[in-house]
């Protein structure tokens, strides 16, 4: 069978934009890995801040919101977000970049003794004040991808895993994928690849755009015995060299690191390990008698940190949906729209315009010589 659009990669990206295009559309989404989401994707913190990233990740954010709290009837169980507040702490050498931090967030400042209280753990004194943000959410990533693989699958879509693109040719407006099981037919491709999309790229005999996958290494700890952590806000500092994340009753503590990889499958690094704890116990009373669990992922960014989307003007047939950092989760729905309506050569939604975002700002061609 020839499709209309193959997807390559099943992440967040790949599978929210498959499920946007399969509505009118033959789509084929194909997945190197045994499961979809196995990279980037399984292994984010997933939270949802409006104030998080470069310009146009605000604004894809901003525009997401209306899906995450209001998504299709039967697209999940249970919600996709849930309120998280977001506590940013300052010593006092950080104190006039939280103060320009709150002006630009309009988040509230807190001194010393709130900040204190909005976080019990943090040591007396260690934080000189604190911005607080009531704006974030922690997002329930499973549910998301699982719901936009359901509704590709109730369109008609096709998930193929297992099955990585080791070759790519292109014969009178037809794309043939050579992968280790059989090939697959398509008239587009849609390079969704993640931290692989340069090399995908490669294979249609595209530009490469300069894509750079970061390791991120995180952890686990139990908290201090009898001490409910889940009503506790996420922490991090001002210049983000930590941050503390309630996780299913225990802590996800990252260095918020971010390590120049090849494509991989990211392990941690125990350097990084040592680093985030060295780094939370110097603000935190938080003795770690042991790790509950540990991993990495990787976090790819172009040179402006904005993501890639749209045709590439070199290639006929090639689209690309690639370099979303660590942003990808938070704005997947705004994404995946946008994405389709380019490639569809649909209207621009309007409510997404509205919030500030500018495809010129995401299109290929910015990165071009």
């Amino acid at each position: 069978m020839t499709y209309d659009f193959a997807v390559i990669g099943a992440g967040i990206a790949g599978a929210s934009l498959s499920a946007q295009l399969a509505q009118t559309a033959r789509v084929q989404l194909i997945e190197a890995e045994t499961q979809p989401g196995y990279h980037s994707t399984g292994r984010s913190a997933a939270v949802y801040d409006p104030h998080y990233g470069p310009p146009q990740i605000r604004a894809l954010t901003r525009a997401a919101l209306a899906f995450f709290q209001s998504p299709p009837p039967g697209f999940a169980d249970a919600p996709l977000l849930t309120p998280r507040p977001a506590l940013t702490i300052a010593r006092a050498d950080q104190m006039d970049g939280l103060r320009a931090m709150a002006a630009e967030t309009g988040g509230t400042l807190l001194d010393a003794q709130e900040t204190q209280a909005r976080f019990p753990l943090l040591r007396p004194g260690y934080a000189s004040g604190g911005l607080w943000l009531t704006t974030c959410h922690d997002i329930d990533v499973h549910a998301l991808l699982q719901g936009y693989l359901a509704q590709l699958r109730a369109r008609g879509g096709h998930l193929v895993c297992k099955a990585p693109v080791t070759g790519l040719r292109r014969d009178a407006g037809q794309w043939t994928l050579h992968t280790p099981q059989s090939d697959h037919q398509a008239r587009v491709i849609v390079n969704a690849a993640g931290a692989w999309a340069d090399q995908i790229g490669a294979m249609a005999g595209a530009t490469p755009i300069g894509l750079q996958p970061k390791r991120r290494s995180a952890l686990t700890v139990d908290p201090p015995s009898g001490f409910a952590v889940d009503t506790l806000p996420m922490l991090d500092d001002l210049d983000q060299q930590f941050y503390v994340k309630p996780d299913a009753g225990r802590l996800l503590i990252s260095p918020a690191n971010a390590d120049p990889m090849p494509p991989c499958d990211a392990q941690p690094d125990e350097m990084d390990i040592a680093l985030a704890i060295d780094r939370v116990q110097s603000a935190l009373n938080l003795p770690i008698r042991r790790i509950a669990g540990k991993w990495a992922g990787l976090r790819s960014f172009v040179a402006d940190g904005e993501p890639v989307v749209g045709h590439d003007p070199q290639v006929p047939g090639l689209f690309w949906c690639a370099a979303q950092g660590g942003y990808g989760i938070q704005t997947a729905p705004a994404l995946a729209r946008l994405a389709a309506a380019l490639i569809l050569d649909q209207p621009r939604p309007a409510d997404l315009m509205h919030h500030g975002v500018a495809p010129d700002q995401l299109a290929l061609a910015r990165l071009l010589p």
